[in-house]
């Protein structure tokens, strides 16, 4: 599948993604790339994060390729019930965040979990990092076994974001072009 053949949605994890952050310049770059973007950037709760993801997915004219991050991906299982049947055909998922951790981020109240363990119901692959500190590789890919997805060890990565030196990020724009490539045209 080509970019053009898809829309792209981004959706970025808690506090949104700043303008240095790769999902911002992936948003830039790629001409088919939009925002899904959420009520409160700052608030989790797992009805508004899923229902605005929902809404843009089932809104998008051309078959949907979602490109998450953080409590963006952890967002994804309990949206995809809200999906048009067929309407998704992939997601790139990077930095899963754990927020079965009851204090994954200390004063930040949250009703993601349990994060769903049924398998996805189209392709996906999970980058996850051996450092990240919001959630250990073995839970990663724990999860990544549950859902079907494709896992993707990216090494001494941290969350995979700005502050863990991700701005760019040209190896994971690499991975993300693979995993197009494989997904059928339309």
């Amino acid at each position: 599948m080509k970019t053009a053949d898809a829309t792209i949605l981004i959706v970025p994890g808690f506090g949104n993604s700043e303008p240095d952050h790769w999902q911002s310049r992936w948003e830039a770059k790629l001409s088919t790339a939009q925002r899904v973007v959420q009520p409160d950037w700052n608030k989790a709760s797992r009805t508004q994060w899923a229902d605005a993801i929902a809404e843009a997915v089932n809104r998008a004219e051309k078959p949907v390729v979602l490109v998450t991050h953080s409590i963006g991906t952890a967002s994804v299982p309990h949206a995809a019930p809200l999906f048009k049947s067929g309407k998704v055909v992939g997601a790139f998922m990077v930095g899963l965040s754990d927020w079965n951790r009851p204090e994954l981020l200390p004063g930040v109240p949250h009703d993601f979990a349990p994060l769903p363990r049924d398998p996805l119901p189209f392709p996906s692959q999970l980058v996850a990092s051996r450092t990240d500190p919001y959630c250990d590789f073995e839970v990663a890919a724990d999860h990544a076994n549950a859902w079907g997805s494709a896992l993707i060890d990216a090494g001494d990565a941290g969350h995979i974001n700005v502050a863990s030196g991700h701005g760019p990020w040209p190896e994971g724009l690499l991975r993300f072009a693979t995993f197009l490539k494989r997904l059928p045209a339309s």
